[in-house]
């Protein structure tokens, strides 16, 4: 009788590209000698992702529910004992929800969620910290730096997915932390640790775990020099929260991003700062951000960004100068490098500004990244400054979004911007007409509406 062949897909290790055949090429990320054979093994017919937590298996055969039939449970939170990552998650932790965290090394990760399972288990939750890459020795001397903790909280240093699931089930923490998920391993599986089947079967099992159990998962995950989480991109699909860590490892402060949250919003970010006891939290972003701003220099002018709901200040440096090539460079930080590039372009056209045989570099200082449109005009007066090599106003800030005939379009929630900005003591702010005549409660700030970049030119030297 004839042995039963045994099926296999190929994966791709750099970005998780599926394919039924070997190639030499991964059609996905376009690396070489990337895909590796992974056999596929039959799941039984109860496998799934199991019912909520709380929730009894309805008996006999599947049933499809009414939109009336489905109870409206937002779920139980937990206070995590830091409001920027409340903020972050959306007012607290889930119970049941798997969330992946990624980061450079060093960025913070691991120290931020020891700071977590402090709190959590001073409130008399129980955790249980699973690290694959510290000894215990090694997490005692972080964990001394932090403060005091109690006994709710467990560390267990394993990479072993079998000896872990039997932990879990004999302590029954109310939280997990898994750190990382490329260093565990499964027996089920005969891939080394980190690759794509691993780190797959890795995920799907605490997935399990958590829905069934009702247990909040933490996973920290490893990041690609692109800056994306590594492994698989189902990986991300897998799980309810993904939270990236940017900033300058080298550098005080931190940045939590939420790019995917099935419980709140993927706008909100919760900014920190690290110290010699762990992270701390900015309650006050906009003036952290504007701490060192130099006085009467050209090349800088605060703008407004809003991040979910939360507006925040920030300083947009830009500097221009000739070029001794026949090219010229361009260079962006924190900003996308080719919205710089047209925005040079409009300059130049509109405005009449040469910057064909200059260098051009643009910076958000404080090593933020963004992408809205609103830091346009920002950009446009920082580089206008530094060509013509004079200071901005110190108290003028400004916002709006700039299109290819160099008008001035509106952006969302000026109000807000307007009032922070009134805050921390702007007086003046330069913005889209079409919104000038709308905003409300401007307090001591005055409003300058603009249509386009001469009239916000114009409006600066006014002001100035």
């Amino acid at each position: 009788m004839a042995a039963k062949s045994v099926k296999s897909v190929y994966f791709c290790q750099s970005c998780g590209y599926e394919s039924a055949k070997w190639m030499g090429q991964c059609p996905g990320c376009r690396a070489w000698n990337t895909m590796v054979e992974e056999p596929v093994r039959a799941l039984p017919k109860s496998s799934g992702r199991g019912h909520a937590p709380g929730q009894a298996a309805r008996p006999g055969a599947a049933h499809a529910s009414t939109l009336g039939e489905i109870a409206a449970d937002e779920g139980v939170r937990y206070d995590t004992g830091i409001g920027e990552f409340n903020r972050v998650l959306g007012s607290g932790l889930v119970r049941g929800a798997l969330t992946l965290i990624g980061g450079d090394p060093g960025i913070g990760k691991s120290t931020l969620l020891l700071q977590v399972a402090r709190h959590m288990g001073a409130a008399g939750l129980k955790i249980l910290y699973v690290s694959g890459e510290e000894s215990l020795s090694q997490i005692k001397l972080r964990a001394e730096r932090i403060g005091s903790f109690t006994d709710d909280l467990k560390f267990l240093c394993e990479t072993d997915l079998d000896t872990i699931l039997t932990v879990i089930e004999a302590e029954k923490p109310s939280v997990l932390i898994i750190d990382s998920i490329q260093t565990m391993a499964s027996s089920e599986v005969s891939a080394a640790p980190g690759s794509v089947s691993q780190v797959r079967e890795a995920t799907a099992l605490l997935l399990k775990i958590a829905k069934s159990e009702g247990i909040s998962v933490f996973i920290v995950g490893h990041v690609t020099k692109e800056g994306t989480v590594a492994g698989p991109r189902v990986l991300e699909h897998m799980v309810d929260t993904v939270l990236y860590f940017e900033g300058d490892r080298h550098a005080s402060y931190r940045i939590l991003r939420a790019v995917k949250n099935r419980f709140g919003s993927t706008n909100e970010i919760g900014v920190f700062e690290m110290g010699e006891q762990g992270l701390s939290e900015v309650e006050n972003p906009s003036q952290f951000m504007l701490e060192g701003r130099p006085a009467g220099a050209s090349g800088s002018v605060v703008t407004c960004a809003i991040e979910g709901t939360r507006p925040i200040l920030m300083e947009v440096q830009a500097l221009v100068a000739r070029t001794s090539f026949g090219f010229p460079r361009r260079q962006a930080t924190g900003a996308d490098l080719n919205r710089v590039n047209l925005l040079l372009a409009v300059l130049e056209k509109r405005v009449g500004l040469t910057l064909s045989d200059c260098d051009a570099y643009v910076n958000l200082a404080g090593g933020v990244r963004l992408q809205e449109p609103a830091l346009d005009l920002g950009i446009c007066l920082a580089v206008a400054s530094s060509f013509r090599n004079q200071a901005m106003p110190q108290a003028l800030a400004a916002f709006g979004e700039v299109g290819l005939s160099g008008e001035v379009r509106a952006v969302s929630l000026c109000d807000l911007r307007v009032a922070e900005a009134g805050r921390l003591g702007f007086t003046d702010c330069i913005l889209p007409a079409a919104q000038a005549g709308r905003i409300k409660n401007a307090g001591n700030v005055r409003i300058h509406g603009v249509k386009n970049l001469q009239e916000a030119m114009e409006a600066v030297r006014e002001i100035g």
